[in-house]
């Protein structure tokens, strides 16, 4: 077994806050206390333990509690943190996640030690956010009642406030999710022990990855070359410029490097590098819910022609092909709709609604020439109406080995449509590029 697996699988787990405690600055409030108690105690389906060290909870040393808890979460300055921090170690508690941030070099290689000592495994400091598990509950976010639906794309941030970006994204969404792991100033467990872990996750197929930097680059590329011929891994990051790396120190204690080094690492790990948090996203809803690209041949199915002309310009541009549809499933298209005319983009014309989609849709999907399609729908300026999305959902069905995307293009076409598919295998897209 994993041994970071009482991160995401503790059967109990201890709360350790203050309920009167005054920072002027820093993530030890109260409020963030009760905030973390109540999504605890709301979705966790194991016990949960509070302490709090000014007594005002039910229990106010670790000693009082009835079992030694498999995970502690403690939300206090790094001084008292530090304190519970060695408790919970001696007891025997296999992990500990610490919520602040604000730790000296000092004080961060006291909780090294203790790693070292006793074997606890240590989630931050600075973390944040914690962990999120879809499977059991487990949420020690201090976003009262937020928690993302279950899937299968693990995330795993060394930024609390990008974890907390991609978390409303995939709450907002409906994107399912398995696992979140907000890494923070990475004292112990890092890049490569959660990398390792996903990898033996069932419930893991996607992982996407937010870092600033790190420390130990050979392992990474090791670890990552093992876990991609498993499950894909999409890395975005931060700190490219010499300015924002700069910042980057300060902000989770990571040396940026260069990202000349960091491409050449991720290109050698095998891992697919994306841009942005949107392209992070997008890429692991695609690899999440459709099948891999077996090759580069592309066909687009469109209502609208500029559209899948910008949609066409996007597949050369990376590195794909426009599919050249074989003589047979040209001809039956031609027949059956005789206006459209046949080359890839396939034009359907405005007025093409359920029918005339699916039925081309399928056809070009068992045409051996085409490796995946995009289909494009666009509603206004056309008769083609939310509903009419589901019939690609179940036409792409029939063809479970070749993938499928819809682009909704624009803003209140693109929600109609995603609320159409949002609970079926095809990804939705608001662009063509």
């Amino acid at each position: 077994m994993n041994e970071v697996h009482s991160l995401f699988e503790p059967n109990s787990v201890i709360l350790i806050g203050s309920s009167k405690i005054k920072e002027k600055v820093g993530m030890t409030s109260p409020r963030l206390f009760e905030s973390i108690i109540h999504n605890m105690t709301k979705f966790f389906e194991g016990k949960t333990y509070v302490l709090d060290v000014d007594g005002k909870k039910k229990y106010k040393t670790l000693e009082e509690l009835p079992e030694t808890p498999d995970l502690a979460v403690i939300i206090l300055p790094p001084k008292l943190s530090l304190q519970q921090s060695q408790l919970c170690a001696k007891i025997g508690i296999k992990a500990l996640v610490a919520i602040t941030g604000g730790y000296k070099k000092s004080q961060r290689q006291q909780l090294r030690r203790l790693r070292e000592e006793y074997g606890i495994r240590i989630l931050g400091p600075n973390t944040i956010m914690g962990v999120i598990n879809t499977a059991n509950g487990l949420n020690t976010t201090f976003e009262r009642d937020v928690m993302p639906k279950k899937g299968n794309i693990s995330i795993i941030s060394q930024s609390g406030g990008v974890g907390a970006c991609l978390l409303d994204w995939a709450c907002f969404y409906g994107i399912g999710v398995s696992k979140f792991a907000f890494m923070g100033a990475k004292i112990d467990i890092n890049d490569v022990d959660l990398l390792r872990y996903f990898s033996e996750d069932p419930e893991t197929e996607v992982i996407g990855l937010y870092m600033e930097g790190i420390e130990n680059g050979r392992e990474f590329i090791e670890t990552a070359r093992k876990v991609v011929k498993k499950k894909p891994i999409l890395v975005l990051k931060g700190g490219i410029t010499k300015e924002a790396a700069r910042r980057a120190v300060s902000h989770t204690a990571s040396m940026a490097g260069s990202d000349v080094v960091f491409d050449a690492a991720f290109r050698k790990a095998g891992v697919i590098r994306v841009g942005d948090i949107e392209e992070l996203f997008n890429a692991a809803i695609a690899l999440a819910k459709q099948p891999p690209l077996r090759g580069d041949n592309i066909a687009i199915v469109s209502n609208v022609g500029g559209p899948a002309i910008l949609a066409a310009d996007a597949v050369v541009r990376n590195g794909l092909k426009l599919a050249m549809l074989s003589e047979k499933v040209k001809k039956e298209i031609e027949q059956r709709y005789p206006g459209v005319e046949v080359i890839n983009p396939i034009d359907l014309i405005a007025d093409a609604r359920t029918e005339r989609y699916s039925t081309v849709l399928d056809l070009v999907l068992s045409d051996p020439n085409v490796d995946g399609v995009m289909v494009i729908n666009m509603l206004k300026s056309c008769f083609f109406e939310p509903k009419d999305a589901v019939a690609i959902a179940e036409t792409a069905k029939k063809h479970p080995d070749k993938p499928v995307m819809d682009v909704a293009a624009g803003g209140e076409d693109f929600m109609l449509v995603y609320e159409m598919l949002r609970n079926t295998n095809i990804p939705v897209y608001n662009l063509p590029e």
